[in-house]
């Protein structure tokens, strides 16, 4: 997968598919909320394993039940077709849960 840093405007068509999540800081992002901690742990969970398969990791936050992701590719310092990739699995996950 290419590690070259998306043109603005392919990080704007590729959030159209992704409507949850902004671009923002040379990052996407998205704030997930749950009914409690372990669902909001569980879905931590899950997405820590995709992000293995994937080898690309968020960075994220958790406080009870709200779950914040980013996702920038660290080696170029800008978003790539590897973080559009992970931001649709996670949402494909999300509305599977």
């Amino acid at each position: 997968m290419s590690l070259q840093a998306l043109k603005p405007t392919e990080i704007e068509a590729a959030l159209c598919q992704l409507p949850q999540w902004c671009y923002q800081d040379q990052a996407i992002q998205r704030n997930y909320q749950f009914d409690d901690f372990k669902q909001a742990f569980g879905f931590i969970s899950k997405v820590a394993e995709l992000a293995e398969q994937q080898a690309h990791h968020p960075d994220w936050s958790n406080s009870y039940n709200k779950v914040q992701i980013r996702l920038t590719t660290h080696q170029i310092g800008a978003v790539s077709q590897r973080d559009i990739t992970l931001a649709k699995a996670i949402e494909a996950l999300y509305q599977n849960n």
